[in-house]
């Protein structure tokens, strides 16, 4: 057992980096956290603090080993994206404006600035958000 690669992948990923989910599976389910890592090649996704699961580990050259709590993936279908407005789970409708750079909640169709370009160039650095989204 160990890493599997993904019979059919998600060509346009909604979800990425960054974002405030909902877990809507599993044994966290109703839970909110951030993404903090994506895996493409599995379709899945690490949520912060969610999904914890202990881990053995042997003792080698170099490091201590026991038994540690570590954060599991999560498939991605198994999470929605929060909604800045009203704090629930929405499905995600990709919708390009003028610049390029916006995207829309199929819920209340709210206009919300899109920071994928920011989160794309970064590549694997953690990224952390001061201020909220904008909103229009």
């Amino acid at each position: 057992m160990g890493w599997k690669a993904a019979e059919k992948l998600i060509r346009h990923w909604k979800i990425l980096r960054g974002d405030n989910v909902m877990i809507i599976r599993g044994k966290d389910k109703g839970e909110t956290g951030i993404i903090k890592r994506v895996i493409r090649s599995q379709n899945r996704l690490i949520v912060e603090g969610k999904n914890l699961v202990k881990k053995h580990i042997k003792q080698g050259p170099g490091h201590e080993g026991g038994i540690f709590t570590v954060e599991a993936p999560l498939h991605a279908s198994n999470v929605q994206v929060l909604d800045p407005v009203t704090g629930k789970p929405c499905k995600i409708g990709v919708k390009y404006l003028e610049d390029g750079t916006k995207l829309v909640s199929r819920i209340l169709r709210w206009i919300l600035c899109w920071r994928r370009h920011t989160i794309l160039r970064q590549g694997r650095a953690c990224l952390t958000f001061e201020e909220p989204l904008d909103l229009i």
